[in-house]
Order: C-alpha cells, then sequence, then structure tokens
C-alpha cells in the first residue's frame, strides 16, 4: 500500500509475529531535517492505539506541520467529540479498558484526541502555523468539559506521576469533611494544633514543611482532606504518588513545585507525601541519596524561593527517628503527632458516635479512630487494644 506518504511492507512471521513495518518518506522531505525516511515496526503485541500514535506523528516527523500544541482537559463530557464539527476522521479506537482514541484531519493539520476512563483527556495538534494549532486545539475542546462542581464538601486536587511521556498530573474532586465538624475525632491537643494550621493565612506561613505523625489509623488523612478544604481559596493540593521518582528526578522536582499554573493563577501550592518514611529517616541520605537533600532544598533552600510551595508529609514514624535536619528548630511550620485518643475519650467518643457500643473492654492506652469506628460499625473482630500492625486503610 501507498497513502499519505507511507509506504506499507508486509514482513511475514518473525519469532512467531506477523511484522508490518510502516515506512515513512514516499514524498520529498519539506523539512531539511527530515532527509531520510523513517521505519516503525508494528508486530501483534501492538494495538491500534498505537497506530493512531504513530500516524499522528507523521505529518510533523516529515515537517509538512512543524507546529504542535498539546492540552489536557478534566471533567470531559461523555458525548463530547473531542474534534471540530468539520473535520475529517481517519481513525477511531476503544481498548478493552475503555481508553478511546481518534485520530482527525481537517485543512493543513492532523489532531490525535485521547480520552481515558476518569474524565480526562489529552489533544494533540500538528499544523502547518501556531495559529492554526492553537485555533484547532480551542475548537476541539469547545464545549467539551464539565464545569467544576461548587461543593463545599469536595476539593480539586491533582494527583502527579511519572507517566511514559513524562510527568503527568490529573485532578480529581475528593471529599472533604469540615474540620468543625470532625475535630471531635482527635484528642484535645491534636485538635487545638490541627485548628491553629486550619487558620492560617498566606502571610502567617514562616516554615515550608509539615509533618503529620502517628500510627496508622489515628486519622491523618482525614485530617489532610480537610486542610485541603480550609485552604482551598488559595492553596492548590496536589499529592506525589512516586515520591521517591520525584526526588531523584530533578526535572520532575521542577515541573511539580516551580510549574506555573495553567490558567495563569498563582497560588499556594502543597506537595503532599503520603507515608514517605524512607526519605526523612535519620539513615535517609545514605538510602535515599540526594532525595532527602533536594527535599530540603525545595523546603527551606533556592528551589523553594522560586516558587510559593509547602510540603506535607504523613509517616508512621516516631519523630526521634526522623532525620535531624527535617525535624530541627525553624524548618517545619507544623510538627503534629495524630495519636490514640485516651480512654476516657475514647468513651466519651463512643457515648457520642455509637451510643449502643459497650465500652467495658476498652484497652487502659485508649483507641485509634479506625478502631473506634469499626466498633461503631460493629466489627467485633478488631480488638481495641495497642498494635504495631498496620490497619489496612486510611481514616
Amino acid at each position: 500500500m501507498d497513502r499519505d506518504g507511507w509506504r506499507g511492507e508486509y514482513f511475514g512471521v518473525s519469532s512467531g509475529n506477523d511484522v508490518l513495518r510502516l515506512v515513512g518518506g514516499g514524498r520529498a522531505a519539506v523539512d531539511p531535517v527530515v532527509e531520510l525516511p523513517w521505519v516503525l515496526t508494528l508486530d501483534d503485541a501492538d494495538t491500534t492505539r498505537d497506530v493512531i500514535d504513530a500516524l499522528a506523528l507523521n505529518p510533523y516527523l516529515r515537517g509538512e506541520q512543524p507546529y504542535a500544541r498539546t492540552a489536557r482537559l478534566e471533567r470531559v463530557k461523555a458525548e463530547a467529540p473531542l474534534r471540530p464539527a468539520d473535520s475529517t476522521l481517519l481513525r477511531s479506537t476503544v481498548d478493552e479498558s475503555g481508553v478511546s482514541a481518534l485520530l482527525a484531519v481537517g485543512a493543513d493539520w492532523t489532531l490525535r484526541a485521547i480520552r481515558w476512563r476518569g474524565g480526562s483527556a489529552m489533544l494533540e495538534v500538528a499544523a502547518t502555523t501556531e495559529e492554526l494549532a492553537r485555533a484547532v486545539l480551542a475548537a476541539a475542546s469547545k464545549d467539551a468539559t464539565e464545569a467544576p462542581v461548587e461543593d463545599e464538601t469536595q476539593v480539586e486536587m491533582g494527583f502527579w506521576h511519572m507517566g511514559a511521556q513524562g510527568p503527568m498530573c490529573r485532578e480529581r474532586t475528593i471529599a472533604a469533611d469540615a474540620w468543625a465538624d470532625i475535630h471531635g475525632n482527635y484528642s484535645a491537643g491534636v485538635a487545638a494544633a490541627m485548628q491553629r494550621l486550619m487558620a492560617l493565612t498566606p502571610a502567617e506561613i514562616r516554615g515550608r514543611l509539615m509533618l503529620l505523625h502517628g500510627p496508622p489509623g489515628t486519622g491523618k488523612t482525614t485530617a489532610l482532606r480537610a486542610l485541603a478544604r480550609a485552604w482551598a481559596a488559595w492553596c492548590r493540593v496536589d499529592c506525589v504518588l512516586d515520591p521517591e521518582v520525584l526526588f531523584a528526578n530533578p526535572g520532575y522536582l521542577m515541573e511539580v513545585a516551580v510549574g506555573e499554573e495553567s490558567d495563569g493563577a498563582r497560588k499556594w501550592r502543597l506537595l503532599v507525601l503520603e507515608d514517605c518514611d524512607e526519605l526523612i529517616r535519620g539513615e535517609a541520605k545514605q538510602s535515599a541519596g540526594q532525595g532527602l537533600s533536594r527535599l530540603l532544598n525545595l523546603t527551606d533552600g533556592m528551589l523553594g524561593q522560586g516558587r510559593d510551595v509547602m510540603v506535607l508529609i504523613t509517616t508512621n514514624e516516631d519523630l526521634s527517628q526522623l532525620h535531624p535536619a527535617v525535624v530541627r528548630p525553624g524548618r517545619c511550620l507544623a510538627q503534629i503527632e495524630v495519636g490514640r485518643l485516651s480512654a476516657a475519650e475514647s468513651v466519651a467518643w463512643l457515648a457520642r458516635e455509637a451510643p449502643d457500643a459497650s465500652t467495658a473492654d476498652l484497652h487502659p492506652d485508649g483507641a485509634t479512630l479506625a478502631e473506634l469506628v469499626a466498633r461503631r460499625l460493629g466489627d467485633d473482630q478488631i480488638a481495641l487494644a495497642a498494635t504495631s500492625q498496620p490497619a489496612g486503610f486510611y481514616l
């Protein structure tokens, strides 16, 4: 076959696989940089989406459409076509996981659109001019997304990870309780400390690092969601899913911590690293390489001065086990130990939240929030006793 600058050559069976080689460069190259044909080998391990990816690259690689622009969309409507109305659809595919992709073309431009099940999508356009590329992106994304839900019980949070194409952030709407509604789930000292943290304003920020530490099941993540809600007006909260990769890769770190908001607005940013014990333990310098140094540079060094960014780490480690550089005076905006409720506080909690629950076998040291919730739900198999084993879920 020979179409649109492609030549297909069937090579038969190789190592048990049928191999089809697509050779670009059937016509004279426009861009002098691209002087030789390029070759993409496909076998039965590849998917139809891989073919769309390859076809979308062809006009850009050949130099015929040298301007490429990309847009990331969140909360995409199910019925959104993700291509201009006057475009021609060349390819479309949906895989078994529900991820779809399409390839569309118009006069002097090519569009690839990928839609994920979570409601996010990516549009990539190659065109003969920058203005045309931007215009096609605008047309393809017009009315494609839902407006953010105005609901005080929910907050927008970004989730970062290093993908195959580099750092990626997906926004999700998560439920978050108001602190006033959940402060009774914490001991008096923790509740007072968290209340002071919730009430902070940008002008009052002195440190850039926060530590929430304590046993599993004590409510650290629940308090974190309440903090995201309390600070929503002036601080964006992003959760980093792979912190060990973040602090090992300077490019990833710069993208996450220093990059500007997509809409041009400048807000404080809170990076959340959950259960990131290995980065801040006493032996972190030996085990994590430059990770600890980059963390400290982000919160108290030159890198942190380039962006209004804070870091919040949740850990199950005791403070005495953490690296002294992390917990030194003046480093942290907050160090809060979220521990067990005392026996008296546990009895009061059950009297308020589960009046019918028995308190006869409460441990003298009290209980974690997870254990009290299990008691309220009638789960008799969870003993209310001090334990070093993980609770198995976040609260």
